[in-house]
């Protein structure tokens, strides 16, 4: 079978993906063909900054769209119309059929709502140029992903908004994107949502009314579930080889235990779409933009979920 072809961007060109990019493409991405979106220029002054030579014609198809003006280390609309450009360009290959997969180096979302974003994030956008009723964001960490079921929401709010359908939404989302990786049988764990996984009650009833519920229906529909689990403990033992996935109750539940494990590895991954989209976990990282000190690790990463995800995907139509 041919290999997958992946459509890579070089993200916010006033932060570290070009230059992250650029290490990258040295690497050779094997196993994949590859097309190259976003404006030369950058790709080549990424080049630059990490002190690494490559030759994109020989690796990539490279399709030039309209170039901004560079300002290092600021967010600009110029940058973030063209953030949002590169995206829409790589959903029309997609959705033609030319490509199975996409990985972007770091966009900037205040960049991105300065250009002309309408929508909370760049998953939102996608979900609506692909059509796709559900998405989210998975966090994958090597062999351990987690999923939550609040996302960019006052820590106040929270409670309110958590309720069985939602946390069983996210149980079956986190299982389903699994399984499409190559996962057979997925061990999910839930995290509680109060201390002490509320202690009996002691210190809230959501464990008990609201997540517990969603754990049984989720086995009902014989998926390995477990939880809910303190979540003070519940990466010690997902992290043990315990589990496959946490899925958390809100943002810093789990981006901070992800982040603390390997913050210059982790991978975002926007599910929920008809071919993988990934990203590093990390930002634009203005502070240390030209430095020629980023870390190309986390995109390494994003590239090779994708491809494997890619590849399964095409090796299940065949």
């Amino acid at each position: 079978m041919s290999e997958p072809t992946l459509a890579l961007l070089h993200g916010d060109r006033n932060g570290i993906g070009p230059e992250i990019m650029a290490r990258l493409l040295a690497e050779g991405c094997q196993g994949a063909q590859l097309v190259c979106l976003g404006d030369p220029q950058v790709f080549a002054e990424g080049q630059a900054v990490a002190g690494c030579a490559v030759d994109i014609a020989s690796l990539a198809t490279l399709e030039a769209l309209p170039a901004a003006t560079t300002e290092p280390g600021q967010a600009t609309s110029a940058s973030g119309s063209e953030m949002l450009a590169a995206l829409e360009r790589a959903v029309e290959l997609a959705r033609s059929g030319r490509i199975d997969g996409i990985v972007f180096a770091p966009l900037n979302k205040q960049a991105l709502h300065l250009g002309g974003l309408a929508h909370e994030d760049e998953g939102r956008l996608l979900a609506q140029l692909f059509g796709a009723e559900r998405v989210g964001e998975i966090n994958v960490l090597e062999e351990l992903w987690t999923a939550r079921v609040t996302s960019h929401v006052a820590l106040k709010d929270v409670a309110g908004l958590i309720d069985t359908a939602s946390i069983l939404d996210t149980i079956v989302f986190i299982d389903e994107a699994l399984k499409a990786a190559g996962v057979a049988r997925p061990r999910l764990a839930v995290a509680a949502l109060n201390p002490h996984a509320g202690d009996g009650g002691n210190f809230g009833r959501e464990e008990i009314e609201v997540i517990a519920p969603a754990v049984e229906r989720a086995r009902a529909r014989d998926i390995e579930a477990s939880g809910p689990l303190p979540a003070d403990t519940v990466f010690v033992r997902a992290r043990s080889g315990q589990f496959d996935a946490v899925v958390t109750m809100f943002h810093d539940q789990g981006q901070i235990a992800m982040k603390l494990i390997g913050f210059e590895r982790g991978v975002t991954l926007i599910g929920g779409l008809p071919v993988p989209v990934t990203t590093p976990a990390h930002g634009t990282a203005y502070d240390i933009v030209g430095q020629g000190r980023a870390n190309p690790a986390a995109l390494i990463e994003a590239f090779d979920l994708c491809r494997r995800m890619a590849t399964a995907s095409r090796e299940s139509e065949a």
